[in-house]
């Protein structure tokens, strides 16, 4: 009602303008319930509205799915929105999402950029962007090669059970023998040492033990649960790659591949050894 004692009219601008406000609170509410904050008293006392709303909002978000009510302990998130999040998640591209990241990392560095996953005992190329030193390596879009092999995939096994890389190892020494002039790997202990060492940096080398005359530095991608999804590498020919700029080259492979991982829900308090 308005001052003069009239009924005001419920105009089409106003009717979208409550409706809005109504879809930003139930919005507020899904947010405070994955804060943690659960029951009907803190969520009123956090957003500011009557218990009476609030218990009226929340029963709403669980008829509709969005909300799911555990009697004597509060309200969790439901499955409507574990259902929502795996849509997203599938919406959004690895290759399209790392893209941008991949291409400032060719800018900066001038040397080949790859984006990876595990497939099998191999790593499987989804993405490279050449460098623009003249160079060409074998490397391309859908080409295989083995896991411990290349600086890619060891980025990949740094996420795998230590009690797998023996046999991924082995693997790639079969090829390695079955190939001529193809480089050998580091013998065993040596090659455990350097990926234990690996795991702690946060990032891996591979010094010539794909392509002679090629090094690279790699680091993996992680998704929302904390799990190497993928991996980034920087690749060029010895001469660019001596130790010392691999060296600085491993923490801005890692940001790169951060940064992509955070695009995927990954934070950095979900690294096992601290934020990055």
């Amino acid at each position: 009602m308005d001052d003069d004692g009239s009924v005001l009219t419920e105009t089409p601008e106003r009717q979208q303008v409550k409706g809005t406000q109504t879809l930003l609170r139930g919005l507020a509410f899904l947010e405070c319930v994955a804060d943690g904050v659960g029951d009907v008293k803190g969520i009123a006392a956090r957003l500011g509205t009557p218990r009476s709303t609030t218990h009226r909002m929340l029963s709403s978000l669980v008829a509709e799915g969005y909300l799911h009510h555990v009697p004597y302990k509060g309200y969790l998130l439901g499955p409507k929105l574990i259902a929502l999040g795996g849509k997203a998640l599938e919406q959004r591209p690895l290759v399209a999402l790392a893209r941008p990241h991949l291409e400032a990392l060719a800018r900066y560095t001038c040397d080949t950029v790859h984006l990876g996953v595990i497939e099998g005992a191999e790593v499987f190329y989804l993405d490279k962007i050449p460098g623009t030193r003249g160079l060409e390596m074998r490397s391309r879009v859908g080409y295989r090669m083995p896991l411990a092999s290349t600086g890619l995939g060891k980025a990949l096994m740094l996420g795998l059970p230590r009690n797998r890389w023996r046999a991924l190892y082995d693997r790639a020494q079969e090829l390695s023998a079955s190939v001529p002039d193809r480089p050998p790997l580091a013998p065993w202990p040596e090659f455990e040492e350097r990926l234990a060492r690996y795991v702690g940096d946060g990032w891996s080398f591979d010094l010539e033990e794909n392509e002679i005359g090629i090094r690279c530095v790699g680091a993996p991608v992680r998704d929302i649960r904390n799990r190497v999804a993928a991996a980034v590498s920087v690749a060029s020919a010895v001469p660019y790659m001596p130790d010392d700029r691999m060296a600085e080259l491993g923490p801005i492979v890692r940001a790169t591949a951060d940064a992509i991982s955070k695009e995927l829900g990954w934070t950095p308090e979900l690294t096992p050894n601290g934020p990055r």
